[in-house]
């Protein structure tokens, strides 16, 4: 499951600066000529996740560590093309994400799970974790439809609403009914909600990550005073355009560093961004930038530079929700120790959750002698729950560990309490007061 994420988190944080970043550009198929740039807009993208809506570390008072509006940076870049005088653009506003392969859904994932932000499709550009956010809540009254809203909504998606409002203690189950129609922009809602019932909001993966990034570009390019003649589309034919990257930007902005890149991967599990950043493994140090070249450098890194036994460990994507990732706990100790003793240690230590701490330990471990004293990755899909991390004692010691539970059959809250009782028993038996 998710403790897959070490792995993607530790090759990276060991092979790349924790300051290195990459740029999203905008070329001109044409000249600008009289205010006008006389052919397709281009907006290329080298693999950024971060135009999103989040915090990147754990205390989020300190300046800059969170971003709350996904447009921001793009509305730099078409303030950018104004201040050169760019008015109108001729052609076609075009999101190009061939940076990385034409493959935006992993093989190996569940065909439900494509519908939401855990599985968005991964490509060169991207915008908002390539989801929509869906809130839903209750109708002013009983029988009437729950009350559906869209952000961002570039009105572009399609939201049928098939909802109903009950009494209040009633079923409230639509964050477990939307749908979509494959490869399309159309979705709809069912189910019920309780009156009294507070706002839930539910993200929903996009289809095409490159069209939805130069839409929602479009959307401050309209902003700016900026006329598009033409219609918006997308590509990941790294062919199509190559010629026009050759030539200067006429815009550009650069990513957060990579050490913002790990935090949501390690602690709050954020799927996108390791499936990212995966492909971003291939793009720099393999033939491609695709889940196949991705897991080739992982492996080649784990064996050659960690000294993983090859065959403790199988690989198949970043953030662990395809159920071919097999990965022994042996294996991930390995990798934890190695990378604890990497001068890049600091990049993959501030992205760990620790218990009682914000991410996904939050609640765990707390009123034990181990609160405060793990630091770790969690993981669940169906019947796994993984644990693995570190174990840090008051007096100084620092022990690794990696805790699996496979193909088992308890409830989510009951496999969780038998997990951290085996992990709170190993600190004990090393002396943790």
């Amino acid at each position: 499951a998710s403790n897959t994420k070490l792995v993607v988190t530790s090759v990276a944080s060991a092979l790349l600066p924790p300051d290195w970043t990459v740029q999203t550009s905008v070329y001109g198929a044409g000249p600008v000529q009289d205010s006008t740039v006389e052919g397709d807009l281009v907006l290329y993208g080298r693999g950024d996740p971060t135009f999103s809506r989040r915090c990147y570390a754990t205390d989020t008072t300190l300046a800059g560590v969170c971003d709350q509006d996904p447009f921001q940076r793009l509305r730099h870049l078409a303030q950018d093309l104004r201040a050169r005088g760019v008015r109108v653009v001729a052609g076609d506003l075009v999101g190009d994400g061939s940076w990385f392969d034409g493959e935006l859904v992993h093989p190996g994932w569940n065909a439900y799970d494509l519908n939401w932000w855990y599985a968005a499709p991964v490509s060169g550009l991207g915008f908002n974790d390539n989801s929509v956010d869906i809130t839903w809540s209750p109708g002013p009254e009983v029988n009437a439809p729950a009350v559906l809203s869209l952000e961002p909504d570039l009105g572009d998606v399609f939201l049928e609403n098939r909802t109903r409002t009950v009494p209040e203690g009633g079923e409230s189950d639509i964050g477990d009914r939307m749908y979509r129609i494959p490869g399309t922009l159309t979705i709809w809602a069912e189910g019920t909600v309780a009156l009294g019932h507070r706002d839930r909001v539910e993200s929903f993966a996009l289809p095409d990550p490159n069209l939805y990034a130069a839409r929602a570009f479009r959307q401050t390019l309209t902003e700016a005073g900026i006329a598009v003649l033409g219609t918006t589309r997308s590509t990941t034919d790294s062919l199509r355009y190559r010629a026009v990257r050759e030539t200067p930007p006429l815009a550009e902005t650069t990513s957060r560093p990579l050490r913002d890149w790990i935090f949501p991967i390690l602690n709050t599990s954020q799927n996108w961004f390791a499936e990212m950043l995966v492909k971003q493994l291939g793009r720099q140090f393999g033939a491609a930038g695709s889940w196949q070249e991705g897991i080739a450098v992982e492996r080649r890194f784990l064996v050659d530079s960690m000294g993983i036994d090859s065959t403790l460990f199988a690989l198949d994507d970043g953030s662990g929700l395809s159920a071919a990732n097999l990965v022994s706990p042996l294996a991930f100790t390995g990798i934890l120790r190695f990378i604890r003793r990497h001068p890049h240690y600091s990049t993959f230590e501030a992205g760990l959750p620790q218990s009682g701490n914000t991410g996904s330990l939050r609640n765990r471990f707390v009123g034990t002698v181990l609160e405060g004293r793990v630091r770790a990755k969690t993981g669940s899909i169906a019947r796994v729950n993984t644990i693995s991390g570190y174990l840090e004692l008051a007096n100084g010691r620092v022990y690794t560990f990696s805790v699996q539970m496979n193909h088992h059959a308890l409830p989510g809250r009951l496999a969780l309490s038998q997990l951290d009782s085996v992990v709170v028993a190993m600190g004990r038996a090393v002396g943790a007061r």
